[in-house]
């Protein structure tokens, strides 16, 4: 049952993957329309402000697929330096420290999309979107790599349990 889970979550981080790339194109998009815009002499209203929700949505899609493929910046210089019985006792610890934090992180988040959602919050820029709408994939982003890390957590503690 821990396989066929780990196969559907592993597919999960890869389609957030996904999802930030666009989001990258998108603010690529956004922008080189915004240079053009000034070239030929209109102006389009929030182009900034849309780039840079997508660049927070690429940010957090991202989190889950590169921590995933180990691309995150991690302490194994460090462990690496360390004695087997301690390097797995620090791994636990670690992974134990981040699942609080990313869970702590993807709660807030949540949280400040009901409470924007609720109150019906807009965006101060030229656009006035309602906030809950870029809002949405920063805090999808976030639950999914605390899915991961908590995922991660699990397997480590499995696989020392056993050993």
């Amino acid at each position: 049952m821990l396989c066929k889970i780990d196969k559907y979550l592993r597919k999960l981080y890869l389609i957030s993957g996904y999802f930030a790339a666009l989001f990258l194109i998108l603010v690529a998009t956004f922008i080189i329309i915004g240079i053009a815009s000034r070239i030929f002499g209109f102006y389009i209203r929030g182009l900034a402000e849309y780039s840079g929700y997508s660049m927070a949505a690429a940010s957090f899609l991202a989190l889950a697929y590169t921590f995933g493929e180990k691309g995150h910046i991690r302490i194994t210089l460090f462990l690496e330096k360390t004695k087997e019985n301690i390097r797995k006792f620090l791994e636990v610890w670690c992974l134990f420290i981040t699942t609080f934090f990313s869970g702590f992180l993807s709660y807030y988040f949540l949280r400040m999309l009901f409470f924007s959602i609720k109150f019906g919050e807009r965006s101060e820029g030229a656009d006035e979107i309602y906030i809950w709408i870029p809002q949405v994939p920063v805090a999808v982003g976030s639950v999914i790599f605390f899915i991961c890390i908590l995922h991660n957590f699990v397997l480590l503690i499995y696989k020392k349990n056993k050993n």
